[in-house]
């Protein structure tokens, strides 16, 4: 079956995408005709979208149950595909199970059945024990980012899953990273192999930077300021490295925020909507943020402490140079220190003379109603352009979540904003507004 090209052409558009790239328009058809595909891509190419528009067209409208089951590695992608499969205003009604929240909420919203379910393994696995979930209607099963999933130590999990797919017909696995064994318990046959490793021009620079002793934290900053207005992530091996990065980047007047598995759940999400609508420039961040989550074109990533392996090494830089773009992925080495032989670097990079710090011009405001009070993005713009007096250029990026929302607004006009939009009326709501922290 393919997908209906007048629908297609209607989601591409409120995507804002013009066409599909070459691997979007090879995976969709193979997914459209064979029961067992896997779609070997880089990270940030768009398979997402590949994936779930021919998946979309294989789903039967009149029948309320799950039919489409999406497991993921982690919470992040979870959410990113949920709210993709909500910007394609499919018309289906998904959600997103994961850990880390109350179960409550999930019972809440899995009360009537999604015809599309996104989840990470053990959360999806505790509601089918619990009978949450009806299996019954369960036809196909996406394993995105497969390999991750079995990293992160879920193919127990996976396993109970899949025994409890009676009727499933189609299995598509995803990855950014070539020979990864399959999981046996999905008993592939002969699945279709789409390889798009390979493809493209190199457009990722890998440039050395030696500092003169074992304390990188100085020469860290200097490169940061040189990168002036792009934005880019510092990774760390480990949580307790990121807050002594941290703790010297605020000493050293470096705004930025953090990203890692210790932190709650609440806060990684908030860490990342400050980096998307440039409150934040730049994120500090474990390998959690190396797959499987929603930023924007990165212009270039640091490994201030060296990855211990190649697939770490590979995907930290496919966060930049991602589709079309060019990007830098910087070394950050002291001068005795030899690099490990997977890391080929295309020359040193020295830093220019340094400039203060960048400070962005955005601030990002907390809004206490969200998708479930009828609220839309254009309430909220329709808010701040009339009653906050904006100009076009003075908001930024709107993030819509069911209970909240998220704004970026002028650094220069927040205060103000506050004191004259708190506790106005959106929709029917009266809905506090404050600066996020």
């Amino acid at each position: 079956m393919s997908a209906n090209l007048k629908d297609q052409a209607a989601i591409l558009k409120k995507l804002g995408i013009e066409s599909l790239n070459s691997m979007q328009i090879r995976a969709q058809e193979a997914i459209a005709q064979n029961t067992e595909v896997v779609l070997l891509s880089d990270t940030g190419t768009g398979k997402t979208l590949a994936f779930l528009l021919p998946l979309l067209a294989k789903l039967d409208p009149a029948l309320a149950a799950i039919q489409l089951l999406i497991l993921v590695p982690s919470r992040e992608l979870a959410i990113q595909i949920e709210q993709v499969i909500r910007e394609m205003g499919s018309g289906y009604k998904t959600n997103a199970i994961y850990g880390g929240r109350a179960g409550y909420q999930d019972r809440i919203e899995l009360k009537h059945a999604p015809t599309i379910l996104v989840g990470t393994p053990g959360r999806v696995a505790d509601h089918i024990r619990t009978s949450t979930i009806d299996t019954t209607h369960i036809e196909t099963i996406v394993l995105d980012e497969f390999d991750k999933i079995l990293e992160v130590g879920f193919a127990s999990e996976m396993r109970e899953i899949v025994s409890e797919l009676s009727a499933l017909k189609n299995k598509i696995l995803t990855s950014a990273t070539q020979n990864v064994a399959f999981p046996p318990f999905l008993d592939l046959r002969r699945p279709t192999q789409i390889n798009f490793l390979t493809e493209g021009d190199k457009k990722l620079q890998i440039k050395t930077v030696v500092a003169k002793n074992k304390d990188k934290l100085k020469t860290l900053a200097n490169l940061l300021r040189s990168t002036e207005t792009q934005n880019g992530i510092v990774f760390c091996n480990f949580k307790d490295s990121i807050r002594l990065v941290s703790d010297f980047l605020a000493g050293d007047q470096i705004a930025h925020a953090c990203f890692y598995g210790g932190l709650e759940q609440v806060d990684r999400e908030r860490a990342l909507i400050k980096f998307r609508n440039g409150t934040h420039r730049i994120l500090v961040a474990t390998d959690l943020a190396a797959r499987g989550i929603d930023v924007p074109e990165l212009d270039f990533i640091i490994h201030y402490e060296l990855p211990p392996r190649v697939e770490e090494f590979t995907h930290r830089n496919g966060r930049t140079a991602r589709m079309h773009a060019h990007g830098t992925a910087y070394v950050l080495k002291w001068q005795q220190q030899n690099l490990p032989p997977f890391i080929i670097s295309d020359g040193d990079f020295i830093i220019p003379p340094v400039k203060d710090s960048y400070a962005s011009k955005w601030v990002t405001l907390y809004i206490s109603g969200g998708r479930r009070d009828k609220i839309s993005k254009g309430d909220i713009a329709g808010l701040f352009f009339k009653e906050g007096q904006l100009h076009k250029d003075e908001l930024g990026i709107i993030e819509l979540k069911p209970e909240c929302a998220f704004v970026a607004v002028s650094k220069k006009k927040s205060s103000q904003l506050i004191q004259k939009l708190n506790n106005r009326r959106l929709k029917k709501k009266k809905v506090r507004i404050s600066l996020l922290k």
